[in-house]
């Protein structure tokens, strides 16, 4: 009895315990199935060694209860056949997913989330992922409007919102939208200036968005962002631009300089008027301006001279400078006397 019996219970165990490793519900029962169709072979095979067996240890029974035997056995192994279809005709579909269902090459829709029965040979599955995908654009080398060359790459997202169309309008819908993504890219930079590629990336941004989910629509694909991640300039266009930075950064120095000066003239243009309304601050400002020197302990004493001294100075020193023959004439009077009116 252990001869027939033994091969199949152990394999049974170990049927039984299936690797917890396979964390995909299809892929273990589709190992259960595989397991249990080959305890069924190995049933139908020792069957009749069983049966003989029997017949010898038990040599009263007829010939005909050992054709029911057979006969039960055969129809176990037909029953777990058919357990073991069933089990492999069970698919998951996660919450993410649909399953494009065909049937008999018909289309009969999309299925999912849940439990379904596809059937071998007469069914088939495609599952389609409903979450974001991200396309990355490899880099392009393009010339821009202004007759420059540049390098760029970007990234496109997009989502299948209709798995049916996307299957059947499309062969491949990923690869079609990574080339439709390059395509137009190309295209738009082509379009544009070095200057607008770089500042004006929002914009450009939007308007390939716009031009790829107007591609990819008919193939129930909305594309719901893209962007130009990277722009390569060559060497002596990056030398050029930093010179035009350092001489904007320079003009805006000067500028700044310049309009400080013209703000500290004009307010000091309006202290002066203040100080010549009001001679007496004069004073007041230089005895400030002794105490802040004499903070510093400093041995030389300055003693400012008002303007008018001055001025008093070089109004002798000019009287001075002039000849003595240079005196002033004095005009003379007439001192005879006037004739006499005769009458």
């Amino acid at each position: 009895m252990y001869f027939g019996i033994d091969p199949v219970v152990s394999h049974w165990v170990d049927a039984r315990a299936v690797p917890s490793r396979l964390a995909d519900s299809n892929v273990r029962l589709r190992h259960l199935g595989a397991v249990v169709l080959q305890s069924s072979c190995r049933v139908a095979l020792f069957a009749p060694a069983l049966i003989r067996r029997s017949s010898m240890l038990v040599g009263r029974r007829s010939h005909v209860e050992v054709e029911q035997m057979t006969v039960l056995a055969v129809f176990a192994v037909v029953v777990v056949m058919l357990v073991m279809l069933l089990l492999s005709s069970l698919k998951i579909i996660t919450e993410y997913e649909r399953a494009v269902f065909f049937r008999l090459g018909h289309l009969k829709g999309a299925k999912g989330p849940g439990l379904i029965l596809v059937f071998p040979v007469i069914d088939r599955i495609e599952r389609i992922s409903l979450r974001t995908v991200a396309l990355e654009v490899p880099t392009q080398e393009l010339v821009t409007k202004d007759s420059v060359t540049v390098k760029v790459n970007g990234v496109t997202y997009y989502v299948v919102r209709d798995p049916t169309k996307a299957v059947m309008s499309v062969q491949n819908f990923a690869f079609a939208t990574a080339q439709v993504a390059q395509a137009t890219l190309l295209t738009v930079l082509r379009q544009v200036d070095l200057d607008t590629l770089l500042r004006e990336r929002e914009l450009l941004a939007a308007k390939l968005r716009e031009l790829i989910d107007a591609a990819t629509e008919p193939w129930g694909i909305e594309v719901t962002m893209v962007e130009v991640k990277d722009v390569e300039l060559p060497e002596q266009m990056r030398r050029a631009m930093a010179r035009e930075a350092e001489s904007e950064r320079e003009r805006r120095a000067k500028v700044i300089h310049a309009r400080g000066e013209y703000e500290a003239a004009e307010k000091l243009g309006q202290a002066a008027e203040i100080l010549e309304v009001h001679p007496a601050a004069v004073q007041l400002r230089t005895l400030a301006t002794l105490a802040e020197i004499a903070v510093e302990k400093n041995s030389t004493i300055v003693f400012p001279l008002p303007f008018d001294v001055m001025r008093v100075f070089d109004s002798l020193a000019r009287r001075l400078d002039q000849p003595a023959d240079r005196a002033v004439p004095v005009p003379v009077q007439n001192t005879e006397p006037e004739p006499a009116a005769t009458g």
